[in-house]
């Protein structure tokens, strides 16, 4: 149950330990006639005590302390009605009736079920007192009717009307808790979608230059330079939208959009993939797959790609015939190896989870 459907819950039980306190104190103690009653009395007071101990703290009465304190209310109870004339009962001198019901109330509020029992049980208890002894008279079943029916159903009503504060404070609650869900997941959405923004935005700034360029014809498309800037920038923008992709292998999936478009230009590429997929960063996903796309597109028409995984270790590696040129090593997270094998050259970009 969420902490506001407890508090408002909480708040109905001191409420009514509360009235229970005043109804025995203000209106019972009075009437008391007798050692049975003062008896009663005081055992009825103890229980309400010993509930206190948990209501005041905002928490139920424990199971087994509201079913060994039910016992002795309906005793208590009990003893005093059978104290009294079956004719004075359900009058002024019976203090006894309609006050257990609160206090039971006060002891099983968290267990409407058997709440009513208890009160319903209560109720017979006080009409059993009357065999053997019923009135005769019409009018004088009738008020005795009347009277213990009206206090069992308002003890009832009250029992009912709790619960369904406490029902739609529960509902209000978890509305709330939803609205927050849903206020959390917009609030990822957008800050997700500005790093797309901010990602494509520093994509295309790499890419717009090129393709002022080759608008304005400062840049030849025929320059083998030229034709390998604009291959780069096809991978890397077919990379960054394979990055936005939910699949559950974002590496291998990445690898196979930089393979694809390489092949989509004529080379031939095999790939070998080694190892279950691992939960790998965004940002080492594209270190990774960095000089892989420089090294396909330094490619003349073959290329061999491969990706390995090993416990804690991803690495990605390429043998290409050609010449990469001018190459990075890596950031430090990733370390990017190249080496020239006479017209081949060889890449392997390797990350570690746990270092060394």
């Amino acid at each position: 149950m969420s902490e506001i459907a407890d508090r408002v819950l909480g708040g109905c039980r001191i409420a009514v330990l509360l009235a229970t306190a005043v109804i025995q104190a203000g209106l019972s103690l009075p009437r008391l006639d007798g050692t049975a009653d003062r008896s009663a009395f005081t055992a009825l007071a103890v229980v309400l005590v010993v509930a206190a101990w948990w209501v005041l703290r905002w928490k139920p009465v424990p199971w087994p302390a509201a079913l060994a304190g039910s016992v002795v209310v309906l005793a208590a109870s009990t003893v005093a009605i059978w104290s009294l004339p079956p004719d004075r009962l359900l009058g002024d001198d019976d203090w006894a009736s309609g006050l257990a019901g609160w206090h039971l109330l006060v002891l099983l509020l968290d267990r409407p079920a058997f709440a009513m029992g208890a009160l319903v049980l209560q109720t017979t208890i006080t009409f059993s007192r009357q065999l053997g002894s019923a009135p005769t008279d019409r009018g004088e079943i009738g008020s005795l009717v009347i009277v213990g029916l009206s206090v069992l159903t308002f003890q009832a009503a009250t029992l009912a009307l709790i619960g369904v504060v406490d029902r739609r404070a529960g509902e209000a609650a978890e509305a709330s808790a939803e609205r927050d869900r849903q206020a959390h997941r917009k609030a990822l959405a957008e800050e997700r979608e500005a790093d797309q923004r901010s990602r494509f935005a520093g994509q295309l700034g790499a890419t717009l230059p090129l393709l002022a360029g080759l608008a304005d014809r400062t840049l030849d498309p025929r320059d083998e330079t030229v034709r390998r800037r604009c291959a780069l920038a096809a991978t890397q923008l077919r990379r960054l939208f394979a990055e936005n992709d939910d699949v559950p292998d974002p590496l291998l999936h990445e690898v196979s959009a930089c393979v694809d478009l390489a092949e989509r230009r004529g080379l031939t590429v095999t790939l070998a993939v080694s190892g279950e997929p691992a939960p790998i960063p965004t940002g080492v996903r594209r270190e990774l797959t960095g000089p892989l796309m420089t090294a396909l597109v330094a490619a003349r028409s073959r290329a061999r790609v491969s990706v390995l995984r090993t416990g804690d270790e991803i690495r990605v590696a390429a043998i290409i015939d050609g010449e990469s040129g001018a190459v990075a090593n890596g950031s430090g997270a990733v370390d990017v190896e190249w080496h020239a094998l006479g017209e081949r050259s060889w890449m392997e970009a390797k990350w570690r989870s746990r270092p060394n």
